[in-house]
């Protein structure tokens, strides 16, 4: 299924807003969408660009799971075998992405959003980034890219990152910007696996992928993506980059980065942009979903782990909420020390039983307040290096503590129970009444 497939089956179940009032790229798309959030909304006139504008496309795990037909209790076995088992893709010699090809590029014809007042530029948010290393094959992953001029991009590197390894080897790397993808894609290239995996073979996995060649770089993108841009990425070529929203919706710092040149872009016909909201829900979908299968892994080495949250409240970067079997005394800690193992920028990690339903934050702090003792309770890790995301990180080092919080229930309590009453079920048809919310 391609996005604007996607789109037409929101539409023919009544869940998709057609805008056909003219709209501008600058704040005014960008407010819509954050007002009606998790609405999945398509902008039909953009007024600085022929092309249209989708937008909330991804902003829960039911919409996510709901692409892929599975309950949302199946997307950590789904990506999970994904990564586990990628497999080859299949390529072809034409596809709708180079409908059309324009050799002398002009972003400004492109609906690149500027989301919030305080931001540095224009920015695609929802790109994923193809490049190519001659040892370790193709890369796929997300960076931001702030528009600097109708050719020239300031692209976002993380340091010590696969994509920073390629471009530190080589010093100017091709690349494909990938506009407009399906989930399989998006997931897959939000990833974290070893270095020479290529992304886009976990995406085939969890749905079968065509690729195509480039037309002025030697990658292989996504036949079915929207746009693409093709262009040069130099190491040594800075330029400042930011301010940005990021994903805790606190204002990113400026940065000197390396800038990209575009040499082409190619597009579907009809082409439809895909606006993706900085801090916003599905930023933060697929920011944290991907790094749930890996917390699983590591936790289910050492308990029964029976599901993860890395969830919206602790920005789908810095919480994680583990669900266990509980079966001996120790193994909230130990499922603790397991999920910082399988998400090094994790700050906090909040273990609860199978009785939690970890979705429902109400639940999650009734735990903490009827289940938890911070001086028995609480595991603090030493101060080390956290997420450059975390605001409140020291500066400079990044530096940050971490916490444990074991909101399991003893196994064998003494004195009052630590088990919710159950009321009774009663049939509310009969009484001419429905459940509410």
């Amino acid at each position: 299924m391609s996005l604007r497939t996607y789109l037409h089956k929101l539409e023919s179940e009544n869940r998709l807003a057609r805008v056909s009032v003219p709209i501008s790229k600058m704040y005014e798309m960008a407010g819509v969408l954050k007002q009606i959030e998790p609405q999945t909304a398509l902008f039909e006139t953009v007024e600085e660009s022929a092309f249209r504008v989708a937008g909330n496309l991804f902003c829960s795990k039911a919409a996510f799971a709901g692409y892929f037909g599975i309950p949302v209790d199946e997307i950590i076995p789904t990506l999970a075998n994904a990564i586990a088992n990628p497999t080859p893709y299949a390529v072809v010699g034409e596809a709708p992405c180079q409908a059309a090809v324009d050799l002398a590029p002009d972003l400004n014809s492109l609906p690149i959003l500027r989301h919030c007042e305080g931001d540095g530029g224009n920015y695609i948010s929802s790109g994923v980034f193809i490049a190519k290393h001659p040892d370790y094959g193709q890369n796929a992953d997300f960076h931001r890219c702030m528009q600097l001029s109708p050719t020239e991009m300031a692209v976002r590197v993380v340091r010590s990152r696969h994509f920073d390894t390629f471009l530190q080897d080589c010093k100017e790397l091709d690349v494909a910007i990938c506009i407009g993808n399906a989930p399989n894609v998006l997931a897959a290239a939000a990833t974290s696996v070893a270095i020479g995996v290529d992304e886009m073979m976990i995406a085939n996995t969890l749905e079968p992928l065509t690729m195509v060649r480039a037309k002025t770089v030697d990658v292989l993108v996504p036949a079915e993506s929207e746009f693409v841009i093709e262009g040069t990425v130099y190491l040594n070529r800075r330029s400042a980059e930011g301010p940005f929203v990021d994903l805790t919706e606190t204002y990113d710092t400026i940065r000197q980065e390396p800038t990209l040149v575009v040499k082409a872009i190619t597009h579907r016909r009809d082409a439809m942009w895909h606006a993706l909201l900085p801090g916003a829900l599905e930023h933060k979908l697929l920011m944290g979903m991907p790094r749930e299968p890996t917390i699983f892994k590591k936790v289910n080495e050492m308990v029964r782990c029976l599901d993860v949250n890395v969830n919206p409240g602790g920005c789908s970067w810095l919480h994680a909420i583990v669900q266990i079997d509980k079966q001996h005394e120790d193994d909230g800690r130990k499922a603790i020390e397991a999920a910082f193992a399988g998400h090094g920028s994790c700050k906090h990690v909040f273990v609860v039983d199978k009785d939690i339903n970890i979705y429902d934050p109400l639940e999650v702090e009734w735990a903490m307040a009827t289940r938890f003792q911070g001086d028995v309770d609480l595991v603090i890790k030493e101060r080390a290096p956290g997420s450059s995301l975390d605001p409140s990180a020291e500066a400079g080092t990044k530096r940050t503590t971490r916490l444990g919080f074991d909101l399991t229930k003893p196994l064998h309590a003494e004195g009052k129970s630590f088990d919710r009453a159950a009321f009774p079920k009663a049939d509310l048809a009969k009484f001419g009444l429905e459940r509410q919310g």
